[in-house]
């Protein structure tokens, strides 16, 4: 027969060992959770990203095709203007320097819409990049928030733990 020693030296050894295997086992699904976790988080936010950044450039799309509308309307608008006044001053009798002048005014107009249409396009891309670059701020905090470094089991401390229930359950069981 075993003496009640043994018995309880055992028992609480065998105690100790499990909560130990336990409690590493724990630790590392539960790592193995977190990491899961991080990386679906990850693929989210990146997803974020990039559907943030396309529909900026889409939108920078949009701009640049309506702005060269508007230019080439004013264009054809310029031009029309030009041949009015010249088929006018033609039958009108009227020729020279106020007919010139008449035609470089009407083209003036027409730089100075083309030229503030052109700077209106390059505030709004200089706001655009600003945009961008808080996008990619944000990104990158958010992947920063997201990913933090995943605790790794404590084999000391579920050693320790272990050791201190073989102890307890062995001056129990004594």
């Amino acid at each position: 027969m075993c003496e009640p020693v043994t018995i309880a030296t055992a028992v609480g050894l065998g105690l100790g060992a499990a909560q130990t295997v336990s409690q590493v086992q724990g630790q590392k699904q539960q790592g193995k959770a977190q990491a899961r976790a991080q990386a679906n988080a990850s693929a989210a936010e990146r997803n974020r990203y990039l559907q943030e950044t396309a529909s900026m450039r889409v939108q920078q799309g949009q701009e640049e095709v309506a702005a060269a509308q508007r230019i080439n309307a004013s264009a054809r608008k310029a031009r029309e203007a030009r041949a009015t006044a010249r088929v006018s001053a033609g039958e009108a009798g009227v020729a020279g320097l106020s007919v010139d002048a008449l035609i470089n005014d009407l083209t003036k107009e027409e730089a100075e819409f083309n030229f503030a249409t052109q700077q209106q396009i390059e505030m709004n891309d200089v706001g655009r990049n600003m945009q961008l670059k808080n996008a990619g701020l944000g990104f990158s905090n958010n992947m920063l928030r997201i990913n933090k470094p995943i605790e790794q089991p404590d084999y000391l401390g579920a050693a320790i733990s272990g050791a201190q229930t073989a102890m307890s359950t062995y001056k129990t069981l004594k």
